[in-house]
């Protein structure tokens, strides 16, 4: 199915939109999410699309109904670094203009940190921690939080752990 119907489906179905105003509404997501040809992207199908511009369009669906919560579960996990943050960057813009709130699920708890304003660290199943993003950042109370801190590698690594 085209990446335009798949989009417009999710407003036909939940919103209910006629075709072509749903048809209009995918347009203006995949303008939203910034893809490079919005146009072409309507006829385009999945497999077309490099990995970045699939992880948009999911986002362009995820919304396309107009939730108040959106969970974005490993967003950003298949894709190359630079990608990532444009992804990051893209997800924070659109909670804020639609007012939704966000619920990040990420191995990476520095990636995490850029979006959150809590966190909540959990192993094999069990909430071990959970707090203020500084704090839980600065003084994590649990060992494997520290150690997944420990972990985090990059140049932004040291500005990490001293945020307040």
């Amino acid at each position: 199915m085209p990446i335009g119907k798949q989009i417009a489906e999710v407003a036909y179905t939940h919103l209910g939109l006629n075709w072509p105003q749903a048809y209009a509404k995918a347009q203006n997501l995949l303008e939203r999410v910034r893809l490079p040809d919005p146009n072409a992207a309507m006829h385009a199908f999945p497999h077309q699309l490099s990995g970045g511009q699939k992880q948009r369009v999911a986002i362009a669906a995820a919304i396309a109904s107009g939730p108040k919560l959106l969970i974005a579960d490993e967003a950003t996990s298949a894709l190359d670094t630079i990608v990532q943050a444009e992804i990051v960057a893209l997800i924070r813009q659109l909670v804020a203009e639609d007012g939704m709130t966000l619920l990040f699920v990420s191995h990476d708890i520095a990636l995490a940190a850029e979006l959150a304003g809590r966190i909540a660290v959990f192993r094999n199943g069990e909430l071990i921690e959970l707090g203020a993003t500084a704090q839980v950042v600065s003084a994590p109370r649990h060992t494997y939080t520290r150690a997944l801190l420990d972990a985090h590698l990059g140049l932004d690594a040291e500005p990490l752990l001293q945020r307040t």
